[in-house]
């Protein structure tokens, strides 16, 4: 597995009897901690949480942790080959979902797979809760290192795609860096079973609406419309482990379900996300985590109608048009407008292009680094009297060429 690497504090928790003393050893330090039942904790166990001090060197460390039964029976587990680096969640529907054996050059990137072994990969199971769970409810691939067999599982099973191809054009920019990659997405699902209910009833949302899934989205299983239920299944549990950022790639199944109010969702989304990661880590996770998305691609030959996936597009930069922007800080994005693969399948297999160019997004937002990653940006659109034209203009242009009328959405 990858812990965050300093100048971040990783914290280590667990389950125990209460008001026992769990110790936690890494290299020469020795850490303690008292295992309590806490206020916020509605599964009333003891819970035991260590902050350690922050880690620099990659490692690999083994990390040894001993607590006692209720029969004071002294039970040791070590964790093996644990590396520092950054940690990344990976989430969304199906296009997150999809798995690095359904793209193109498929096949070449499972087998470079094992050139990556300081990359390490886990995927959460399909599972929806009512409440807030403290761990997952199952999952399909434990903390793995980067191999064919860890990358190239089965079709929507694992590894993300998307997920893998940032994180390892992430980990080759950065020098070789440890990276934890953290697969949790499930097709076909809404941005609201995403969501904690406080962003919810922010955004005017109350109550949850049974409705069809978009049918073209490619889902293990179905399940209602419940909001919240991922959240607290598939989010909730990784929310004790101190991270660097975020990637998201959803929003099909918003383009025909509250599409108006997307860009307060998506924006109250983020908010609530980084807000409880860093109380559930002590603070010790950024306040304003690096969060990545990737802008939907287009979908049907109807170019010229204003339909919900524009819509979504619009709407996942907060209705300014580009991100970063100052509605909500530290957002990055992929812009996929000409990566369509099938005009009538929502899943682009171009996910390399994807990936790549939300990379170079992430390196310049998330790590500061001076790296190209914006293209032109309008700055103004004005209509000549007395014609059918409109007049367009730029910000940061070189060498615009309109190859046809269908080449650019405003």
């Amino acid at each position: 597995m990858v812990l965050q690497r300093a100048p971040h504090r990783a914290v280590i928790w667990g389950f125990g009897s209460a008001n026992k003393l769990t110790t936690l050893q890494i290299n020469t330090k020795t850490y303690t901690s008292i295992s309590r039942v806490e206020p916020a904790n509605n599964i009333g166990e003891s819970i035991w949480s260590i902050s350690l001090d922050p880690v620099s060197d990659e490692g690999p460390y083994n990390i040894q942790v001993t607590q006692p039964l209720d029969n004071d029976t002294l039970v040791t587990i070590t964790l093996h080959d644990v590396l520092f680096g950054d940690v990344w969640i990976c989430s969304g529907q199906s296009n997150m979902q999809m798995t690095v054996i359904d793209i193109f050059n498929a096949t070449q990137e499972i087998i470079n797979a094992g050139k990556y072994p300081k990359i390490r990969v886990f995927t959460a199971a399909l599972e929806a809760s009512d409440t807030p769970v403290e761990e997952l409810i199952d999952i399909v691939e434990n903390w793995s290192i980067a191999s064919p067999e860890s990358i190239g599982g089965p079709s929507y099973s694992y590894m993300s795609a998307v997920c893998w191809l940032y994180g390892r054009m992430i980990h080759e920019a950065l020098g070789g860096r440890p990276i934890g990659l953290i697969a949790t997405s499930w097709g076909g699902t809404i941005i609201e079973k995403w969501m904690p209910p406080e962003p919810l009833h922010a955004c005017g949302i109350l109550s949850s609406t049974a409705i069809s899934l978009y049918s073209n989205d490619k889902t293990s299983k179905m399940l209602p419309n419940d909001h919240s239920q991922l959240f607290n299944a598939m989010i909730y549990p990784f929310t004790r482990m101190v991270i660097y950022g975020v990637i998201w790639y959803q929003g099909e199944s918003n383009s025909n379900y509250n599409t108006d109010k997307y860009s307060c969702t998506f924006s109250k989304m983020i908010q609530y996300w980084r807000q409880t990661w860093n109380e559930r880590t002590n603070y010790l996770t950024d306040s304003y985590f690096p969060f990545g998305f990737v802008q939907l691609s287009t979908f049907s030959n109807e170019s010229t109608t204003v339909g919900g996936f524009p819509l979504i597009r619009w709407h996942q930069t907060f209705d300014v048009g580009y991100v970063p922007n100052n509605v909500v800080p530290k957002v990055f994005m992929a812009v996929t407008l000409d990566l369509r693969d099938d005009p009538f399948d929502i899943h682009p297999r171009t996910k390399l292009d994807v990936a790549y160019r939300l990379s170079r997004s992430g390196l310049a937002v998330a790590y500061n680094q001076s790296v190209e990653f914006q293209g032109p940006i309008v700055s103004s659109v004005s209509y000549l009297p007395g014609s059918k034209s409109i007049n367009i203009t730029y910000t940061a242009a070189e060498n615009i060429d309109l190859r046809n009328r269908n080449g650019f959405e405003i």
